[in-house]
């Protein structure tokens, strides 16, 4: 039997599309269902890696977490990674198959439906549900042609659609009945019924304006769905939710510095850190300063280390870090932010631009060569000071030089990892998912002074996704999602 499936497009990015799916694939995966996301393309440099060793969307790993299932390549068959000068990097299944500008990729998506679809057809065949996600937004007519990523891919797999705004950006009745404006009439037709999302305040005061968007449209309101504050301890798909508000925390003990440059990639990585009461985790961009009370500098991975090493000297971050090290403070480097903390590192293919090599920060002896091979696996071991950790690696290059006889990590078979300065107060990994294994963010915590870790990040998420899935039961008619669904 083949499964029902919907799909949910956005009227813009970050209108919480991947929130929604995860939270429904959690809902109807405790009503006794077997729910399968499904993203046909997607553009990230948040990216997970799967059992057995390809790479898709982190969003889409969280629903699969959200749906009980192992995350697969078919999950997600099309992941565009954005770099500087080149384009991205177009990862089918799982696997990197070529570097490509813009207009090379809108002429190479014609070929990439068939293994969308075959992708989506391998999910139904063992699924009751197959909740599937858009990209981006729906009215970007210009991207029509050929497209795999919305209405392209609704009207290929048939496939009916509903159609999320963001009330919280304003402009949602504009945004929802725009979108039926400018799409094309088929590709309209498509779509069943609208969700205005992250409603605050009452939501009586907001019944006119459903009425209204249902009226011009003729599509069914699905819900309002109020203001999700929770979702912040989700892992996020996109960088634009690193400008998302924190709570305060005036019992933080520690603070602990990330750099945010233009090209960031698995910024998951500090989420655990985040929702620790005690740790103040401050996210800096280009034009901030590191703060000076920082125990912690957090260089996180990139996905183009040569330009956001640019970015980093530019913004003169390399001087705060110089002048937090001989304050006493830590550095730690995650994959390409270990990459930038050495000598060097050298592009002789031109693999993120032109072919060359620039200067590292120097904070640590070693140097870093980007060659073809990807290193995708998931992993487990010790890092220097005992604690055990799991994670996984995602990185192209090499890095070698003496400060790699101090490894920053055994893994489970005996390989070294990282480097660890004479000093020991600057650390490089290619390890991702570090804190959020509890024992190894214990560890962390207690050497910068925090006393070790308060929570239990697997048991907060799970508990997140429960609250979640209870949340849009009371803000949507799941019945009639089910009903819409073919």
């Amino acid at each position: 039997m083949v499964a029902r499936a919907v799909m949910f497009q956005g009227t813009g990015s970050d209108v919480g599309k991947s929130l929604i799916v995860a939270g429904l694939a959690r809902a109807f995966t405790n009503r006794g269902l077997r729910v399968r996301p499904f993203k046909p393309q997607n553009m990230s440099n948040n990216a997970a890696v799967t059992p057995d060793g390809g790479e898709i969307g982190r969003a889409q790993a969280l629903q699969a977490r959200a749906a009980r299932v192992a995350a697969s390549v078919h999950m997600n068959p099309v992941l565009l990674k954005p770099q500087s000068e080149i384009g991205a990097q177009v990862v089918v299944r799982g696997r990197l198959i070529a570097s490509a500008k813009a207009a090379d990729y809108q002429r190479l998506k014609p070929e990439l439906m068939r293994p969308v679809l075959d992708s989506f057809a391998q999910l139904s065949a063992e699924a009751d549900l197959v909740l599937v996600e858009g990209a981006g937004s729906a009215s970007e007519v210009n991207l029509r042609p050929n497209d795999i990523a919305n209405m392209g891919f609704a009207r290929a797999a048939d496939v009916p659609v509903v159609l999320i705004g963001d009330i919280d950006r304003g402009g949602v009745i504009a945004s929802l009945v725009g979108t039926k404006a400018v799409i094309a009439p088929d590709d309209a037709a498509l779509i069943r019924a609208f969700i205005v999302n992250r409603f605050r305040g009452d939501p009586a005061l907001f019944a006119d304006g459903m009425a209204r968007i249902a009226q011009a449209t003729g599509w069914e309101a699905l819900g309002l769905v109020r203001f999700f504050a929770d979702a912040r301890l989700l892992p996020a798909e996109d960088a634009l939710a690193l400008d998302h508000a924190r709570p305060a925390k005036p019992d933080a003990r520690v603070r602990i510095a990330a750099l945010v440059l233009p090209h960031i990639s698995n910024f998951d990585d500090l989420d655990p850190l985040d929702a620790e009461p005690a740790v103040e985790l401050v996210r800096l961009k280009p034009g901030d300063a590191i703060p000076g009370d920082a125990q912690l500098v957090i260089l996180p991975g990139s996905k183009a280390t040569i330009a956001d090493l640019a970015a980093l000297r530019a913004a003169g971050f390399d001087i705060d870090i110089a002048a937090h090290r001989r304050r006493g403070g830590m550095v730690l480097g995650l994959c390409g932010g270990y990459q930038m903390l050495g000598r060097s590192v050298a592009d002789p293919a031109g693999h993120e631009g032109p072919p060359g090599e620039t200067a590292g920060l120097g904070l640590l002896a070693v140097a870093t060569t980007l060659t073809d091979d990807k290193r995708l696996t998931q992993t487990h071991g010790v890092t220097a000071d005992g604690a055990p950790f799991a994670g996984y690696e995602m990185h192209m290059g090499s890095t070698d030089g003496p400060d790699r006889m101090r490894p920053f990590a055994r893994l489970a078979d005996g390989s070294p990892d990282g480097a660890v300065s004479a000093d020991g107060r600057v650390m490089g990994t290619y390890i991702h998912g570090l804190f959020a294994d509890d024992r190894q963010r214990a560890a962390w915590l207690a050497r910068l002074g925090a006393g070790g870790t308060m929570i239990s990040h697997e048991t907060l998420v799970e508990a997140t996704l429960d609250r979640l899935a209870a949340h849009l039961a009371e803000c949507m008619d799941l019945d009639r999602v089910l009903a819409l669904a073919r």
